[in-house]
């Protein structure tokens, strides 16, 4: 695999970090946003193009791939940017590009990728862990049109989507307005301040156009890969902002009239965490060179992979992070309690170490695709 960086990557990674430096500033990062603030960073987010980075250039995107992506995700990570974009809004519009009708990408992909609409998706249900289960939300076919039952929990960005893509039925997915009557959301907090909600549909209608696909589990399958490995890039950026934030306290705080950092056993502390940030790093590129994959066995290795690396990094620098820190680590007050906290919701988004861990060793033994 080729790791290296064009000339076009470095500018678009310089460009997204000096709009992250000026739209998150280091004292409020991962604050809990006010529904006009995240309006606000919301609309310079889709100024700076970033939503349609994936999409193609016939429906106003860049047309570009999950290495730009990657790039992107690794700044917003290092400033706890970016909403419901990557955990929601980026699977969402994946499904579309993928598997909707050209109805369907004429009239929403133009729109995601300036921003002037968002979709989520809503695939998880009560009781589920994250395999994808045939989901217990119905879909009954009437007239020219579809009758939908249940509930979808979790969904990053719920509040304010103007519409969902939904799993339900026989592993179909539909796309779903939000305005539609029968469709509505209990919003709340996640541990990371983040807004999400649980999205009920009952008896609400949609017309036969809103049918995305009718074997919607493979492209489902590879929209959560695809966000997964956006997810990996994102915690790498955090990790490493989190790695400098506690740096950078070790050198002021001090004890025996000496900066912490002068002590040998801290500083072995320090390079465990730079080798976890390195191994990450690496690993977070896989995952983006895979994201792309038509072999489904190979990219669910990968990618899988890459989440038990940096899952596994991700809770022992967040740990270290907060031992450093002491008490006020855990403080609203102190970004570093911040920093881990998003780490968490990170590692549980789209299956744990744990869960990857087994889906890794089920597809090594199936002997699904050989790296080239």
């Amino acid at each position: 695999m080729d790791f290296s960086l064009t000339g076009d990557h470095l500018a678009l990674r310089d460009a997204v970090r000096k709009f992250c430096d000026g739209e998150y500033p280091l004292h409020q990062c991962g604050n809990a946003e006010a529904a006009t603030l995240s309006a606000s960073r919301w609309a310079a987010l889709a100024e700076l193009g970033l939503f349609g980075l994936d999409i193609s250039a016939a429906y106003d995107g860049s047309g570009l791939t999950a290495v730009e992506i990657m790039l992107a995700a690794q700044e917003l990570g290092r400033r706890l940017g970016g909403g419901s974009w990557i955990a929601s809004n980026l699977p969402a519009a994946y499904i579309l590009s993928k598997a909707g009708r050209d109805a369907q990408r004429s009239t929403w992909l133009p729109k995601i990728a300036v921003g002037r609409r968002r979709l989520s998706l809503a695939y998880l249900e009560s009781g589920w862990r994250y395999d994808l289960a045939k989901p217990a939300v119905t879909a009954v076919q009437q007239n020219r049109g579809w009758l939908l039952n249940g509930t979808k929990i979790n969904v990053p960005g719920a509040d304010a989507a103007d519409g969902f893509v939904v799993s339900a039925g026989d592993d179909a997915l539909f796309i779903v307005d939000a305005r539609t009557p029968g469709v509505s959301v209990q919003s709340f907090r996640t541990l990371d301040g983040r807004a999400a909600g649980h999205v009920t549909l009952d008896g609400a209608t949609v017309s036969g156009e809103a049918l995305i696909t009718g074997a919607g589990r493979a492209v489902l399958q590879a929209a959560i890969d695809y966000a997964t490995a956006a997810l990996c890039a994102e915690a790498t950026g955090a990790i490493e902002a989190l790695i400098d934030l506690t740096t950078d306290y070790l050198k002021t705080r001090e004890q025996f009239g000496q900066p912490l950092v002068k002590f040998q056993v801290l500083q072995h502390g320090i390079a465990d965490a730079l080798i976890d940030l390195e191994q990450s790093k690496s690993m977070a590129c896989v995952a983006a060179l895979a994201a792309g994959s038509e072999d489904a066995g190979q990219r669910a290795r990968l990618i899988s992979a890459a989440k038990v690396t940096i899952g596994n990094a991700a809770r022992r620098v967040g740990q270290w992070a907060i031992q450093m820190h002491g008490a006020m680590g855990m403080t609203d007050e102190c970004r570093a309690g911040h920093y881990a906290k998003r780490l968490l919701v990170i590692n549980q988004m789209f299956g744990d170490a744990s869960y990857h861990l087994q889906r890794f060793i089920k597809h090594m033994a199936q002997g699904n695709g050989n790296e080239s």
